[in-house]
């Protein structure tokens, strides 16, 4: 049975690139606990994406990017559901002022690019995360299990750009 009263709840990433090394965070609570990912999270109805983007990895780093680049657009279904629970809008900076702090919902750390922990994080990441670091922009689709603990089924598409 489809469930169709599922309403999408817009979130960010933003990755903050530093020469080789990537901005990572290990979640402390909330959607995501003890998983590696980059910092982000849901946008306030009130905010455009971009400001959700900043405003929550500070939140959660000390750190504000500067400069946000889009990289992907990815809609995630959990279960048998018509419309995706999260539209994740993905950017990367490598320009950003504060430094890193640990905080009530993140511990962040500096990780080097070709070290990043794929088998601690989502499972979907390890399909996108290399391709937008390599400059590709991405729109994906990822299907999960009800229960988010199995990636069922992925479809990537690259794109020349986005309308914000």
């Amino acid at each position: 049975m489809i469930e169709t009263n599922t309403q999408t709840t817009n979130a960010t990433l933003c990755f903050i690139i530093n020469n080789e090394n990537i901005l990572l965070i290990n979640k402390k609570r909330g959607f995501g606990e003890g998983k590696i990912n980059g910092p982000g999270g849901k946008v306030k109805q009130t905010e455009s994406i971009i400001t959700g983007a900043i405003r929550e990895t500070f939140e959660e780093t000390g750190i504000q990017p500067k400069n946000l680049l889009k990289k992907a657009i990815l809609d995630f279904y959990f279960g048998n559901t018509k419309s995706p629970k999260w539209k994740v809008h993905v950017f990367t900076s490598s320009k950003y002022v504060g430094e890193l702090i640990e905080t009530e919902e993140a511990r962040g750390e500096w990780i080097k690019i070709d070290e990043i922990p794929y088998d601690l994080m989502w499972e979907d990441d390890k399909y996108w995360l290399p391709k937008i670091l390599s400059g590709e922009l991405l729109k994906g689709t990822f299907w999960f299990s009800a229960d988010m603990k199995k990636l069922i089924s992925h479809k990537l598409e690259h794109v020349t750009g986005f309308d914000y």
